[in-house]
């Protein structure tokens, strides 16, 4: 994985199961972990564990913590039905680079590194799952948000959620879990975040793309795109990562994306978009 990928020692990577019954054997499972299960596996959420031995310490950058997931893809649950061991797997693309959202994304990226691809069809979230850390009983901390929202695991726990990890994070060297460096989700070409059209309704030329959060109501030049007809984040979160890649073909020299609203998903898109202007910007 870290050779194919071009991924740095230090990232640790998430292990994934087909049921709790069988992570259960390969860590130390906090109380609250039963109640997350229950609510939000499988689906696009991962947490943050103490390991047994069993978890190799390349997997998790030495560290006596792993990132746990059980998935909800039946394709990809029916081939973790057939081992009888984690599966370490990140997202399919080099590293650093946009994630992929199809099977086309990642023959792309690594296909002269890889032998297959279990193709069906694009992602219905479009961007990573949530990492929450539980290693200490009665404390969860955001460590990155996605598609399971931090009001929805205080509703279901009781438990208020830390999300201080997302703007304290400095150390690129001692990350805790995937998708936590400064720089990351990065396209080659140049991209710079905005909130109102105003603020760059000068600046496009032929060589500058436009990415906005909905249709627009104004007259549109023949640069400007949008990632949804009404603003739905669960459509602006499945369609970024695909036109961020469309576009990064070298028709242009600076991508402009507008920033989604704070709240709720819109949260976890704009931790994405940070992290990938960080890069170039």
């Amino acid at each position: 994985i870290f050779a194919v990928k071009g991924r740095p020692l230090i990232d640790p990577l998430i292990t994934h199961f087909p049921n709790l019954a069988l992570a259960e054997r390969h860590i130390y499972k906090p109380k609250i972990l039963d109640e997350l299960s229950d609510a939000f596996w499988p689906g696009p959420l991962t947490v943050v564990v103490r390991k047994r031995e069993s978890i190799p310490d390349i997997v998790t950058a030495g560290r006596d913590s792993v990132a746990i997931r059980i998935p909800s893809h039946p394709w990809f649950r029916m081939l973790l039905e057939e081992l009888r061991f984690p599966l370490a797997a990140p997202s399919a693309n080099r590293f650093g680079y946009v994630s992929p959202t199809d099977a086309q994304h990642v023959i792309d990226g690594l296909g002269d590194r890889i032998s297959a691809v279990l193709d069906d069809g694009p992602t219905t979230l479009g961007i990573e799952s949530t990492i929450l850390d539980i290693r200490n009983e009665g404390k969860i901390r955001l460590l990155r948000p996605g598609p399971v929202q931090r009001e929805q695991v205080m509703e279901v726990t009781g438990i208020e959620v830390d999300s201080d990890s997302l703007s304290s994070q400095k150390d690129d060297n001692s990350i805790e879990a995937p998708g936590m460096l400064s720089k990351h989700y990065s396209p080659k070409t140049k991209l710079v975040l905005f909130e109102e059209y105003e603020e760059i309704r000068d600046q496009p030329t032929r060589k500058t793309a436009v990415i906005l959060q909905k249709r627009p109501n104004h007259e549109m030049t023949g640069n400007e795109y949008w990632l949804s007809e009404d603003g739905d984040l669960s459509v602006v979160a499945r369609n970024l990562f695909r036109l961020v890649r469309a576009l990064d073909d070298g028709r242009y020299n600076l991508i402009y994306v507008q920033s989604a609203t704070d709240y709720g998903l819109g949260i976890a898109i704009n931790d994405r978009l940070m992290r990938a202007s960080t890069k170039l910007a």
